[in-house]
């Protein structure tokens, strides 16, 4: 499905285009989407404390809300195929609100648990984000548009350990108990999401033609019932590839960043404040990161086309994993903060590197190849939560009973990390090798080159109509 109008220029000001109002409207829907999503993570103590919950109960909620993720995305990526990701996201966004305002009123921890499993559908904003960006910039900055749309959006899973506890601050200044405070914090953001339903319904359009609905009425889109199929873009090995590769880095991001707090503390002594500003300040790299790979992305894909594209991931992602694995030996705390900044630069710029090969896969189903392959990130994210708390059990059960004190169970728990961040490392190096068997074919290389040259020429025009 190849559409007229996309920009040719990620031109920020331009807020009178559609492309670029879709593009901010879209950045800010999936950063509250996230912001919601992990807005219970700085609040779990005091949850604990109120519900009464074990920390193998939190764990496991944390794996449940992944997990739900994973469904969302596949289906959501099939939906914008059909209705377009201007109505999937109005949707997406007052009814996973829902959930956000329900965890505000959970008195136990089955109530808890299910609440978490569906605010976890709110994840799947990544995917119509990455559709929405696809279908409004040409292919010379589709990478670009679609790594920053993303990161800033992603931000939303770092800002909230730094707002959320603001917001609870603002609620208890009002009068709220302390005690009370997250529940409050929580319908807050619930609240906002479902206003941002609203305004995206409101400002947004499906393409830079229009909406989906329209174009099909006036015939320039293909029915719903003849466009390219989840059934095509799954048996496309090339999805299942890029699967593979997006658990590789964005599971692994989750899983690590989820974890690091915990990690920083046994292995180096940290305070759980001084190991959460840590983590956020990782997190906050998206800013730039992710676009940083998204930008190259296209850069390859200019220089040496589709080819070049899948070239440059599977660079980033061998750097990756080889980073991850390096940083798990690591015990003198200078050196693994330095080492840590380079995981985080390189997991975040594999983000961006994958979304731009993913809208050449199949250009008439990519609502449906972006849902496969964003699955992929939480199968991923779930599989390595698995492999970690199954570490940390078996060094914990390796300790002398007789033994057992506050310096041993940190130590213990420091070892699974490290020996789970080992293997993890590993997988990452595979699955980035994997990216050589994505191919294209010649035809796929010769209409990319053609339609980027096109893009390039308009805004080298566009950028001399400019005054000097």
């Amino acid at each position: 499905m190849e559409i007229a109008g996309k920009a040719t220029k990620l031109k920020l000001t331009d807020l009178k285009s559609p492309q670029i109002r879709t593009f901010w409207i879209t950045a800010i829907a999936f950063f509250m989407c996230f912001f919601s999503w992990f807005g219970i993570v700085p609040f779990m103590p005091a949850v604990k404390k109120s519900l009464g919950m074990t920390g193998d109960q939190a764990n496991l909620s944390v794996i449940a809300a992944v997990s739900g993720t994973i469904f969302a995305r596949l289906l959501l990526g099939k939906l914008c195929d059909k209705y377009g990701p201007r109505i999937c996201y109005t949707w997406m966004l007052i009814l996973g609100s829902l959930p956000v305002i329900g965890i505000a009123f959970v008195q136990n921890f089955e109530q808890f648990l299910f609440c978490r499993i569906l605010i976890g559908f709110i994840g799947a904003s990544f995917v119509i984000t990455q559709v929405h960006t696809s279908l409004m910039f040409a292919p010379n900055c589709v990478g670009t548009a679609n790594a920053t749309s993303a990161g800033w959006g992603n931000l939303g899973g770092g800002a909230n350990r730094i707002i959320m506890p603001i917001i609870a601050l603002g609620v208890v200044a009002c009068g709220v108990a302390e005690a009370e405070a997250w529940r409050w914090s929580m319908a807050f953001a619930g609240v906002s999401c479902f206003i941002m339903g609203l305004v995206y319904y409101k400002f947004t359009q499906d393409t830079p033609e229009g909406n989906f609905k329209d174009l099909r009425a006036a015939g320039k889109m293909l029915d719903a019932k003849k466009s390219g199929s989840f059934t095509e873009a799954a048996k496309d090995y090339r999805s299942w590839i890029l699967f593979l590769v997006y658990a590789g880095c964005f599971g692994i991001e989750l899983t690590v960043y989820g974890k690091m707090d915990d990690y920083l503390q046994a292995q180096f002594a940290l305070s759980r404040g001084q190991a959460g500003t840590l983590v956020a300040c990782f997190a906050l790299m998206n800013i730039f990161a992710r676009t940083t790979g998204g930008f190259l992305g296209d850069k390859f894909g200019i220089k040496k086309g589709l080819k070049g594209r899948v070239q440059f991931l599977m660079l980033i992602m061998v750097i990756e994993g080889i980073i991850l694995a390096s940083f798990s030996q690591i015990t003198y705390f200078p050196l693994a903060v330095v080492v840590l900044i380079l995981f985080s630069l390189s997991v975040q710029m594999a983000e961006g590197a994958t979304f731009t090969v993913v809208p050449f896969i199949n250009k008439k189903c990519v609502g449906s190849v972006s849902g496969i392959v964003g699955a992929g990130g939480n199968a991923g994210a779930v599989l390595a939560a698995w492999l970690i708390r199954e570490k940390c059990k078996n060094t914990h059960s390796a300790i002398d009973p007789t033994q057992v004190s506050e310096v041993t169970t940190k130590a213990a728990e420091a070892a699974g990390i490290s020996s789970s961040f080992l293997i993890l490392g590993g997988l990452i190096i595979l699955s980035g090798i994997a990216t050589a068997f994505v191919r294209f074919s010649a035809k796929d290389e010769e209409v990319a080159a053609v339609a980027t040259k096109k893009a390039q020429e308009e805004a080298a025009a566009l950028k001399a109509a400019l005054p000097a």
